[in-house]
């Protein structure tokens, strides 16, 4: 039989044991998540200090490069969005012509070290009591797919008002970084029939689209028989009415995607399609005197002047008023669009495809948020988040601090905004690009992981403007200014640079020699 060893002789042991080595243990907090603790043997020396977590609102340039530069070994960051991946956005308009493929501009949240996740909205913040409460978007979709009867019997398959599984998270520091939604202006039709083209899934729509678009235009059941719309075949009025891409706004999305397509269209379709090529023709329409208003006149005058040169008609001043089906079985079979031009009077413009990139409008939340009045602990003054009249964004101050406007104003400590949904109270002017909100975040968690938050004020560097024209050129802005091929290597090297992972760092290149030796990727799936 082994020796028995003495109680006294245990506890001894592990005393000495606990003096060399701190002990480890967590605590679980709703939502499921948790904080460690260091405990030491002399209790009464070391209090218990916790790691503080900071809930960041969002995954796009601000919510995930600050999630990924946080300390994690100071703080427990917490990342809430809809979506559970960052899009490298301003190579988004190629996946969208299958130049690169979609996975190569993705980032998944759930990889970040130490990041917890959660899926979903949040739905409401309360201040006060420092808690979220969040709808979950973790549901497939084909959970939420069911067969809506109609009125004479069952309709098509529709995605049903299935609500998320709903719950709360405390917070100790909150980062608003939802970021913002595409501007409609309220004209009838945009929101059920144009495109947008800010998320994956919408470039893979767009994608889908436009080789459908040519597909049909090719097919024909008989090829000797006459067209004839009667009898559902296409005229060559309706080919030119679906081969009509217009894309609505002359900012950088809509230029770059307007060139994107030219290149799928001339440089890949044309070999598979040269019939059709007849039919074709990409419009860009503007309310502004001219596109492309964060470059000066020059650069502007040659991004026009390489878009007549290849085709691509650029409408300025031309103010649409509505989107709608087309009659008949151009707009039942094959999904055409009739758009009201206000310059062109009563007559229509027929298109195939309607892309929407005119600007940005505040996130729902953003706006929730903005109206919502509360009372801090401890007091009982009532008071409310400070909105921008301008663009409805939250107001901050130079360190990024959510500004309150009670009855004598003041500052939300622990809550900050970042990227598109925010506007700074001495610089109201900055642009909403990645740029800015990747500089944000990145300086709001240099300045939490110092410990002083007030240490230097927000300051933005801007780096330059770059916009890809298509057939290998492009104009950068900043203080030198580029056009032309070299232009274009600036354009390609910096958006390389800036890829977030070693992965997509990797994975980008190749998909551009891919598509330099075999051609864009023209699957439809």
């Amino acid at each position: 039989m082994p020796p028995v060893t003495p109680v006294n002789s245990i506890q001894s042991s592990a005393a000495r044991l606990a003096s060399r080595r701190p002990a480890l243990c967590f605590r679980v907090y709703p939502g499921g998540a948790t904080s460690s603790y260091s405990l030491s043997a002399n209790l009464k020396d070391k209090p218990l200090v916790k790691k503080e977590r900071v809930v960041i609102l969002g995954s796009g340039w601000a919510g995930y490069t600050f999630a990924r530069s946080l300390d994690r070994t100071k703080f427990e960051p917490v990342v809430i969005s809809p979506r559970s991946y960052f899009v490298f956005t301003p190579l988004l308009a190629s996946t969208a012509v299958g130049t690169l493929e979609f996975r190569a501009v993705l980032e998944p949240i759930r990889r970040l070290p130490g990041v917890d996740f959660y899926q979903g909205w949040a739905d409401d913040v309360d201040f006060a009591r420092k808690k979220i409460h969040i709808e979950a978007n973790a549901t497939d979709d084909l959970v939420k797919m069911a067969v809506i009867p109609g009125p004479s019997g069952p309709g098509a398959a529709k995605l049903r008002g299935v609500k998320g599984e709903e719950f709360s998270l405390s917070y100790d520091k909150l980062v608003i970084a939802c970021g913002a939604y595409s501007q409609t202006f309220g004209i009838d039709g945009v929101r059920e029939h144009a495109s947008f083209l800010r998320d994956i899934g919408e470039a893979r729509r767009i994608r889908l689209r436009v080789l459908s678009l040519f597909e049909q235009c090719a097919h024909r059941e008989d090829p000797t028989a006459p067209a004839d719309s009667s009898a559902g075949r296409l005229t060559d009025d309706d080919k030119r009415t679906l081969l009509h891409f217009a894309i609505v706004g002359g900012g950088p999305t809509g230029i770059e995607f307007a060139a994107e397509l030219n290149d799928l269209i001339y440089e890949d379709l044309a070999r598979i399609y040269p019939g059709l090529m007849q039919f074709v023709k990409i419009t860009v329409y503007d309310i502004a005197p001219k596109v492309l208003p964060m470059f000066d006149q020059a650069l502007a005058k040659y991004a026009m002047d390489t878009f007549a040169r290849q085709g691509i008609q650029v409408k300025t001043e031309h103010h649409l008023e509505r989107v709608r089906l087309a009659d008949g079985y151009l707009g039942a079979e094959h999904g055409a669009l009739r758009i009201k031009v206000k310059e062109c009077g009563d007559e229509e413009v027929g298109a195939g495809l309607v892309v929407w990139s005119t600007g940005l409008m505040q996130n729902p939340l953003v706006e929730k948020l903005a109206a919502k009045e509360f009372a801090l602990s401890g007091t009982k003054e009532v008071t409310h988040l400070e909105k921008d009249p301008k663009t409805g964004g939250l107001v901050t101050d130079q360190y990024l601090r959510a500004r309150t406007n009670g009855d004598k104003g003041g500052l939300l400590e622990d809550v900050f905004v970042i990227g598109d949904c925010s506007v700074m109270e001495n610089e109201r002017s900055l642009p909403k690009t990645a740029q800015v909100a990747s500089q944000q975040a990145s300086s709001l968690a240099k300045r939490l992981n110092s410990g002083d938050i007030a240490a230097k004020p927000f300051r933005f560097r801007n780096w330059g403007t770059l916009t890809y024209l298509g057939s290998w050129k492009a104009i950068h802005q900043s203080k030198t200014e580029l056009k032309g091929w070299i232009a274009w290597i600036v354009w390609r090297g910096a958006y390389l640079t800036k890829s977030m992972s070693v992965r997509n760092k990797i994975m980008v290149p190749v998909y551009w020699a891919t598509c330099f030796l075999f051609g864009r990727d023209i699957n439809r799936f």
